[in-house]
């Protein structure tokens, strides 16, 4: 399979690629992203063949739909790191909560948070891929809180690869910090920058996309890519855990297969909304995607009214830092899919020079048969994080709380719903513990034992060691200063 642009063509670049062209370097034709040429089409005789399989045979047989020019056995090896996850033969469990309300917890991993299910076997590709071209590259991540950790875990150590990743200080829990700042690979550089995630994700992709640092790395004899979901190589692995959480659904007897269900995701870079988005394309039985958001609340306006607007706007820091995003990265591949080349390189331009675009009547139509959203204060997560412990039983971290409200107000509760929870209870101990207890101002380490002794649950042993750890990487630094850091850890 080929992978084209989102923007059109710069005849400086191949009109089409393959897959590893694709992943090795991730920014298409003028800032524009790449995406599969055709989507597969899997359909119910896909479903049906699945109905037993395990998480990695029905990987393994997605991404074979894909064919993707990656080598069987080095597939074969990136899939077995799900064995590392806390239920090999189940790294994805779908929990029932309410009568029609099903969570697909996917943070079993080693981070403790979603980005595990993509990033786990995308550092074993991309590193192969890097070993058998014979080339060493620099991956740059840029994180709101879980894909620093996932990807700083995913690429230690491995072989000609060396990765970058920049988070906003006071921008993420104690917990992801702590995560990446006592990673101490030799291979791994963590920057904290006085700024936003916004602001991460800018100088990611300006970096991506200058000429000058290219040059500057190939001086090193150093290549460049990401971690972050402009990168496909994580999307893909993304498409499959919304395949597996329906057929899940099915095994349960929840659902017949055919049955259409909704996806409710919680969102901040909408590359996880977009994994569903195609696994829907692809044949599988979908009402809708909801949009769930914390009060940064732009794509609810967007898939409301038709508007992303950012003219005036700031990040608000909320309790659910993983969203407190403004520009939505994934949101160019729908567009591109509903609207085509032309149309999505006028809306992203305009993003970019004038902080807005508008869709038309005609295309808000058309985004409004495919996503619905809501948003959710603290205030109210908070709510639902306690109700749903003492009504359900089942406890929750913030992300996954501002699904339970747009689950309220948007979806039709005859039909079967699956929330997707981003992140375990223990990467935001201290909203949790004030939540359950009321307590506040409660350091990480005395709300995870507050937490585990009023929900009767055991702090995993990866998390707790943490606290003892060494504080190794120190780096914090003004955003105007990422490349001068960068190059000289190089």
């Amino acid at each position: 399979m080929k992978f084209i642009q989102t923007r059109g063509v710069d005849p400086k670049k191949a009109e089409k690629v393959t897959f590893s062209e694709a992943i090795l370097s991730p920014i298409a034709s003028f800032g524009g992203l790449y995406v599969p040429e055709k989507l597969p089409e899997l359909g119910e005789a896909f479903l049906q063949k699945h109905a037993n399989s395990s998480y990695k045979e029905l990987a393994k047989d997605m991404l074979d739909a894909f064919e993707i020019d990656i080598d069987g056995a080095v597939i074969d090896e990136a899939l077995g790191l799900y064995d590392k996850f806390d239920d090999p033969k189940n790294p994805v469990p779908v929990v029932k909560v309410r009568e029609n309300l099903y969570v697909s917890e996917l943070y079993h991993g080693p981070t403790r948070a979603f980005k595990d299910m993509a990033l786990q076997p995308f550092g074993a590709v991309l590193s192969s891929i890097a070993q058998r071209l014979n080339e060493n590259y620099l991956i740059l991540a840029a994180t709101s809180g879980d894909t620093g950790p996932a990807a700083l875990e995913t690429f230690k150590n491995r072989a000609n690869v060396k990765v970058a990743c920049l988070y906003p200080d006071g921008g993420t829990s104690d917990v992801q910090r702590l995560q990446m700042v006592t990673e101490d690979g030799q291979n791994l550089k963590v920057i904290g920058i006085h700024g936003v995630f916004d602001d991460a994700q800018s100088a990611l992709k300006r970096l991506l996309a200058s000429e000058n640092f290219k040059k500057a790395l190939q001086q090193k004899d150093t290549k460049l890519s990401a971690a972050n979901s402009v990168n496909f190589g994580r999307i893909i692995f993304q498409i499959i855990y919304h395949i597996h959480s329906y057929l899940e659904l099915v095994r349960q007897g929840a659902i017949k297969l055919g049955e259409k269900v909704y996806l409710n995701v919680p969102s901040g870079n909408f590359g996880n909304a977009l994994g569903g988005y195609y696994a829907w394309k692809m044949g599988l039985p979908v009402e809708k995607i909801i949009i769930s958001s914390n009060e940064n609340n732009v794509l609810t306006r967007l898939i409301r009214d038709g508007k992303y607007d950012l003219r005036g706007s700031e990040v608000v820091s909320t309790t659910s830092p993983a969203m407190d995003i403004l520009k939505s990265s994934n949101v160019e591949r729908v567009l591109f899919d509903l609207f085509g080349q032309e149309r999505t390189k006028e809306l992203m331009l305009s993003l970019e020079e004038q902080n807005f675009y508008e869709l038309t009547d005609e295309e808000l139509t058309q985004l409004q048969e495919c996503f619905d959203a809501d948003w959710c204060s603290g205030d109210e997560g908070k709510k639902y994080i306690k109700e749903t412990f003492e009504k359900d039983g089942y406890l929750m971290d913030p992300h996954t709380a501002t699904c339970m409200k747009s689950y309220e107000t948007r979806s039709n509760p005859e039909i079967k719903s699956i929330v997707y929870s981003t992140a375990e209870w223990t990467k935001f101990s201290p909203v949790i513990a004030n939540a359950l207890t009321g307590e506040v101002d409660t350091k990480d380490i005395e709300a995870l034992e507050s937490i585990s002794k009023v929900a009767k649950l055991e702090i995993p042993p990866m998390i707790k060691e943490l606290f003892e750890k060494e504080i190794v990487q120190k780096t914090v630094i003004d955003k105007e200063k990422i490349e001068e850091e960068i190059l000289k850890f190089l």
